[in-house]
């Protein structure tokens, strides 16, 4: 999952950074409103993580921007402002939820879990799919009950597929959703990692996991109930 990070705080910048690094997520930063709105309406993101009080624009008029662009991930405001009509403003111009400064970095985390599950029709942490249980929280993914170890990336890549399980994702839009916006889109590295998921989930090509749409994409094909014995 790709995030956008805006926050003028240099020192709390690079502390959620290394936070969300550590869970799993690729990261892009900003210093101030300004460029954290041209880099919400350049680069597609799973969430974004926004300040209130940010230099130049500050964070409420970035949001109201990004929702009158019909740019809808979701948003999760920051405000050092302890007040009930900063938060009602934030969640009024268009953000989901809100964090009051300061806070555990641990609960951002969390909430940004939550607000990018329900984004994509998820309730709960651990995504199904056939045999496969994928838990967005614990960062594990089991077949049949089994582990199944997969690198940083190739989770990002799968926990991705699992969140949009039946559509179609073009090889631009995955490198998009899991790299930072300083990785080459021409690289062939979304290739190899769907061959390396395909050659640890479904070796056998027995479930048909991975589709491949010629000139499209791929796709994760929705998987039958494992049956109860």
């Amino acid at each position: 999952m790709r995030l956008l990070l805006v926050e003028d705080d240099l020192a709390l910048q690079s502390n959620l950074k290394q936070h969300l690094l550590t869970a799993n997520y690729t990261v892009d930063t900003a210093d101030d409103g300004e460029i954290g709105l041209f880099q919400a309406k350049e680069f597609n993101y799973d969430a974004a993580i926004i300040d209130i009080g940010l230099p130049k624009i500050d964070g409420i008029a970035v949001i109201t921007q990004l929702r009158e662009l019909g740019i809808e991930f979701p948003i999760l405001v920051l405000t050092a402002r302890d007040s009930w009509q900063d938060k009602v403003a934030g969640l009024d111009a268009g953000a989901d939820d809100y964090l009051t400064k300061p806070f555990q970095p641990e609960e951002l985390v969390a909430r940004l879990k939550a607000l990018i599950r329900r984004s994509a029709g998820k309730a709960s942490p651990v995504i199904s799919n056939g045999p496969f249980s994928l838990n967005t929280s614990t960062l594990a993914l089991t077949k049949n009950g089994e582990p199944i170890n997969l690198s940083g990336s190739e989770f990002k890549l799968f926990e991705y597929f699992m969140l949009h399980i039946g559509e179609v994702k073009s090889k631009t839009v995955l490198t998009e959703h899991i790299y930072d916006q300083d990785f080459d889109l021409d690289s062939n590295v979304i290739e190899v990692f769907i061959r390396r998921l395909r050659k640890k989930l479904d070796p056998d090509n027995q479930l048909g996991l991975i589709e491949t749409l010629r000139g499209q994409g791929y796709r994760l094909t929705k998987q039958p109930p494992v049956k109860s014995l």
